[in-house]
């Protein structure tokens, strides 16, 4: 009897094993999978807008500064960051896959896609904004001073952030399943949608600005994050004005910039600026 007892623990345990084996093997399958496809949108974004700026100077929304000297540290860190983010849209996807949540994901159909897809950025705006005036706060701030420090934010800003900050700010991913059954087609569209979204507010140049961009519109434009850089204490939503003004947090002056600059904004330019233009503004950042 003392030798059949190992044997049949063995036995018992042997599917288990195997099973969070496969599980795991899993689970770091599609982290992979999601982390490769982010990293790769990073740079075609990063390259792409790079390219444009280029091409569109007088866009510039802080004239006076300069924050493409910060490319190298922003690019790092961002590979970091990006991992957290990832993992945080791995465990969503897996919860739901394993199921863990409470209801199973609704079925998708294109007659549902929109509402729901703006459900997921109304619901995403809520959590970012209350997420972000915690990481405001003298308690947290020291897990998002390193994404202040691009304090004219550029193409490469969007995730040079702290670590812990984006387990706060991108935790959303991994609770929301629990409480709204998105499809995973929904949470990973709006993912794209996110970073797309993300890189452009950290621009530095403006393209958007509108009147859809301004009161009474919720909606905003590139300047409404950039002044949250330069002027710190103002602007902390991601995709709607909503919740800044309710809260008394947009800056006083975002609605008349943006009118200003639709009056004064060049048209947009697809071709490279001359050497003497270029070394113009170069000259007039320093």
């Amino acid at each position: 009897m003392v030798g059949i007892v190992p044997i049949q623990l063995i036995s018992a345990t042997d599917p288990d094993l195997s099973a969070l084996l496969q599980d795991s093997l899993t689970f770091v399958a599609l982290l992979a999978a999601i982390y490769a496809a982010t990293v790769l949108l990073y740079f075609i974004l990063g390259y792409g807008i790079t390219w444009l700026n280029d091409r569109n100077p007088e866009r510039r929304i802080q004239k006076g500064r300069r924050g493409e000297k910060r490319k190298a540290i922003e690019i790092r860190q961002s590979m970091a960051s990006i991992l957290v983010t990832c993992t945080s849209v791995a465990i969503g996807l897996f919860a739901q896959y394993q199921g863990w949540t409470l209801f199973s994901p609704w079925s998708f159909s294109w007659w549902t896609a929109v509402p729901l897809f703006v459900l997921c950025m109304v619901l995403f705006d809520a959590w970012f904004y209350f997420a972000h005036r915690l990481l405001h706060t003298k308690l947290f701030y020291k897990y998002h001073v390193l994404h202040h420090r691009s304090v004219a934010p550029t193409a490469w800003s969007n995730d040079s952030i702290g670590l812990v900050d984006t387990a706060l700010s991108q935790g959303y991913y991994a609770v929301v399943v629990f409480l709204v059954p998105f499809p995973p087609i929904i949470l990973l569209t709006h993912r794209l949608f996110d970073q797309i979204n993300g890189t452009f507010g950290h621009a530095g140049f403006e393209y958007f600005a509108s009147r859809t961009a301004r009161y009474p519109s919720p909606m905003l434009c590139t300047t409404y994050h950039d002044q949250h850089h330069a002027e710190f204490k103002y602007n902390y939503a991601n995709y709607f004005s909503f919740w800044d003004r309710v809260m008394g947090t947009v800056a006083p002056n975002y609605d008349r910039r943006v009118e200003v600059f639709e009056g004064e904004a060049p048209a947009l330019n697809l071709r490279k600026v001359s050497t003497v233009t270029g070394a113009a503004e170069t000259s007039a950042a320093d």
